[in-house]
């Protein structure tokens, strides 16, 4: 991998590290208000990866609280751009991820991921992940 890629963490005034995104790092285009209100929240984690000033990558996780379970962190996504897969950049993001979240107080954090997503599931075994059968239950609400 490039040395000269940066793993960071944004925070609520980190808006602009969003303006040079590389292709397929998001599912879809960054809209301004989501933006905003995902920065603001503290609850909400995004690291990104670097590159001359372009982002290559990102992983989004939540942290939350429950009043019978300590603090968990949820792995949203992670993505990068597809010149930069398979060099370790999904690992550090996740590695940023998990160890943000043991400063939080987080006791466990979990990720879904499709069972034919094969890169992701080898990102996310790399970083300590253990797979578990579940059952995925989603709701529409639009």
């Amino acid at each position: 991998m490039n040395a000269s890629v940066i793993i960071r963490l944004l925070d609520q005034t980190d808006s602009d590290v969003l303006e040079n995104v590389a292709a397929e790092v998001f599912d879809h285009a960054i809209h301004p208000r989501w933006l905003a209100e995902f920065l603001a929240d503290s609850r909400h984690h995004l690291a990104v990866a670097l590159l001359e000033g372009q982002v290559i990558g990102m992983a989004s996780a939540v942290h939350y609280v429950h009043p019978d379970k300590p603090p968990e962190l949820w792995i949203n996504e992670v993505g990068v751009t597809s010149s930069y897969r398979g060099c370790g950049i999904g690992k550090q993001l996740m590695q940023t991820l998990l160890a943000h979240g043991r400063t939080l107080g987080c006791r466990e954090s979990w990720v879904l991921t499709d069972e034919s997503n094969l890169p992701a599931r080898r990102i996310y075994a790399s970083s300590g992940g253990r797979e578990h059968s579940a059952i995925l239950v989603s709701f529409q609400l639009e």
